[in-house]
């Protein structure tokens, strides 16, 4: 019985492999849009695509970022400033975009443009505070999507999303585990109303990645900016030695961050050129291994392990 059951394990696996590795055809005049390509995880897919001969349109916050990118790939990839957080600036992308890809239409979206910041407990921010990540996020990218929609469609493309681990199993305050619970559930509805279109949509899950978004002392400064606003009744029960734990905490995690970029935007890239993508990728070991399991725990046991390995506020019960 277990030999029968084992062997048909290892058969299913030996077929996914193999659907895996179906490349699509002539990648060589497929056009791929990428957001937030001024560094980190955008910058680097940009460069790898363009590498591999595609058509890359690449979107950068500001011109410094569009400049050093020109500079790195071929004279194939485009470059065009675009502020996810503006309407204005994504119809005039989107026209943009249009007059390049032409009759052939979009074949990639690819949306990974992204803040952190601000970070902290929920009771030390304003609406404002999440609203900051939000329009950037997971309001930018829809309304990204939306308008570039009909070009992927036309070519029966692909829309990649970048969401986080932290989409599964929500690790502190703020705007940033709220905005990537929102990208999967965009995500999957997304998936369904489309697949009738022949478009694929797939979420990119990465752990903990050493990007510009957890450089040195970026997510510490913005803790530490929550706790000077806050009044001093929220200082007093949360106390100096919470806020001592947490910036030292977070400094250190761009330490921890792993540097290997490109176990994530391999997980892009197969999800762009694959004929068979999937519908997720865990990027990093600590997605894998730590984060991934645990989304799947009871939810009781996931809040006893967290709230014995946290820090306490000082009036805490």
């Amino acid at each position: 019985m277990w030999l029968y059951l084992m062997a048909l394990v290892g058969l299913w696996m030996l077929l996914r492999l193999f659907k895996e590795r179906q490349v699509v055809d002539h990648l060589q005049d497929k056009y791929v849009f990428i957001t937030g390509c001024g560094s980190g995880f955008g910058n680097l897919l940009a460069r790898q695509l363009d590498r591999r001969g595609m058509r890359v349109l690449a979107a950068c916050r500001r011109e410094e970022g569009a400049e050093q990118l020109r500079k790195k790939t071929s004279d194939r990839l485009e470059t065009v400033i675009l502020d996810v957080t503006s309407t204005e600036s994504i119809v005039a992308a989107t026209q943009w975009v249009k007059e390049r890809v032409g009759n052939k239409g979009l074949w990639g979206l690819v949306n990974n443009a992204g803040i952190s910041t601000p970070l902290g407990p929920n009771e030390w921010m304003k609406k404002q505070d999440f609203a900051t990540i939000l329009d950037v996020n997971l309001l930018g990218m829809i309304e990204v999507t939306l308008s570039m929609l009909p070009l992927v469609r036309k070519a029966r493309g692909r829309i990649v999303n970048v969401s986080s681990i932290m989409g599964r199993v929500s690790f502190g305050g703020g705007g940033y585990c709220i905005s990537k619970y929102g990208i999967e559930a965009f995500s999957d509805s997304l998936r369904r109303e489309l697949s009738y279109f022949g478009v694929k949509v797939a979420i990119i899950e990465p752990g903990h990645f050493k990007t510009g978004m957890t450089s040195r002392g970026r997510l510490s400064s913005s803790f530490q900016m929550l706790w000077d606003q806050t009044s001093s009744e929220i200082r007093e029960i949360y106390g100096e030695k919470y806020l001592a734990f947490n910036l030292k905490k977070l400094d250190g995690l761009d330490q921890l961050g792993n540097k290997d970029l490109s176990l994530v935007t391999d997980c892009m890239e197969h999800a762009l050129t694959a004929c068979h993508p999937r519908t997720r990728y865990s990027a990093g070991w600590d997605a894998k291994l730590y984060y991934l399991p645990l989304s799947y725990l009871p939810t009781s046991l996931v809040d006893a392990l967290l709230y014995w390995t946290s820090p306490k506020p000082e009036k805490a019960l």
